[in-house]
């Protein structure tokens, strides 16, 4: 038996292996070639990662695509870096930080009176087990920014959603939300001591049940409802557990991929 026949044999077996785990655990690629000339999209945390492939995705697919980002350095320079990619000049920027319900209320404000129509609002933006820290308004940040601010969000952008149709709400939430559990007696971890984990699926259960409700209430108006686990991805949501990157899976996410 020649002498490298086993161990190429075993090398083979973990690049399969390992081929065979990260398909499985990054999920699908969408295969649609649907384009979106004329339809507004919003994409909330779109300066990086998931959010800033998914905004790119939709420009190059012909969509008036709005990032709405907190830190408006970054999210100009993704805006930038997309029109620039895509050719699309379609693509701006705007102001949002979904941990002030005041700034929610004002960018709403502003779409609704300067945009004649919403077509797919993508709940994306989110914080990952970061230290007890609480939103503006007082709420637990993971809760706060995960779930609440895009709940606010969604709900003021609703009607021009409905006038809209058909359109789509898309949440992002997380396989974590199985291990979630909400305590309804102390959303905020005040009387508890603070688990970041805990906190965590406890905001991605949280979108997960407002996504079901919501798409129950809006059954027949034409606006449709879904939430989705979008994959591992190596990005920048991982920077208070010590393991984030710049880069991100082929997971995308585009009109009709789930």
């Amino acid at each position: 038996m020649n002498r490298y026949l086993l161990p190429l044999s075993a090398l083979g077996t973990v690049v399969g292996g390992a081929v065979l785990l990260k398909d499985n655990v990054a999920g699908g690629v969408c295969p649609s070639k649907a384009t979106i000339p004329g339809k507004t999209v919003i994409v909330t945390g779109a300066n990086t990662g998931i959010g800033k492939q998914t905004a790119f995705e939709l420009a190059k697919r012909g969509g008036n695509v709005i990032l709405a980002c907190r830190d408006m350095e970054k999210c100009e320079a993704a805006a930038r870096a997309i029109r620039r990619e895509t050719l699309n000049h379609h693509v701006n920027a705007r102001q949002l930080d979904l941990a002030s319900l005041k700034s929610i209320r004002e960018f709403a404000a502003k779409i609704n009176e300067e945009e004649q129509r919403v077509d797919i609002l993508v709940n994306n933006a989110a914080v990952m087990r970061c230290p007890h820290w609480t939103t503006e308004d007082g709420f637990e940040m993971q809760f706060g920014v995960n779930h609440l601010g895009h709940f606010l969000l969604t709900n003021l952008l609703l009607d021009k959603l409905k006038a809209s149709a058909p359109s789509r709400i898309i949440n992002l939430s997380s396989l974590a939300h199985i291990a979630g559990h909400i305590d309804f007696d102390d959303l905020n971890w005040q009387t508890r001591k603070y688990d970041p984990k805990a906190a965590y699926s406890q905001s991605k259960l949280a979108i997960v049940l407002f996504t079901k409700e919501l798409s129950r209430r809006l059954q027949g108006s034409g606006v449709t409802v879904n939430a989705l686990h979008p994959g591992v991805a190596r990005t920048e949501l991982g920077r208070h557990t010590g393991i984030h990157g710049s880069t991100f899976s082929s997971t995308t996410l585009a009109p009709g991929s789930r």
